[in-house]
């Protein structure tokens, strides 16, 4: 049996700063033994999406520019560092690097939550046109569309720590 301090050590980081959402699902007893990727992950959400939209937004606020001045400080979570690394974000030239600074300053300003994206499996130059693509969406959609990327970012960090 898992206790709630070892839940939360495991699967706490996994909505990005927002250890919130998996105290409140391991607390209504939504969070199954033995832990799977899926159940787990599926309790996850199921907080998430319940939450208010202030509480949602601080989720979206919780996560870095892709590439950005935090990847370049070397201060990103272990996570996202992996992760951007996997598409390929530490290595960009002057000219995409500067490409993303300003999709991130354009997306930020239209939004007001930076771009999120699963980027596993992705190039860099996927990742620049969802960003072109995605800059014309309602902000309506676009706060479902980052949520939905904030679930998927979720699953693939529990289907990392757990096993299905």
């Amino acid at each position: 049996m898992v206790s709630r301090a070892e839940f939360l050590q495991k699967c706490g980081g996994v909505f990005e700063h927002s250890q919130w959402v998996a105290e409140r699902a391991f607390d209504r007893g939504a969070i199954e033994q033995p832990l799977r990727a899926q159940a787990v992950h599926d309790a996850l959400c199921t907080v998430f999406r319940e939450a208010e939209h202030a509480k949602r937004l601080d989720v979206l606020l919780a996560h870095p520019d892709l590439a950005g001045k935090l990847a370049i400080s070397g201060d990103l979570t272990q996570d996202s560092k992996s992760e951007q690394a996997g598409a390929g974000l530490d290595r960009l030239s002057a000219s995409e690097h500067a490409a993303f600074t300003r999709l991130n300053a354009d997306y930020m300003t239209r939004f007001g939550f930076p771009f999120i994206i699963a980027v596993k499996g992705l190039t860099k130059d996927d990742i620049l046109e969802a960003f072109r693509t995605r800059i014309d969406n309602s902000v309506e959609k676009e706060f479902e569309t980052a949520c939905a990327q904030v679930e998927k970012i979720a699953g693939l960090r529990l289907a990392a720590l757990l096993v299905e």
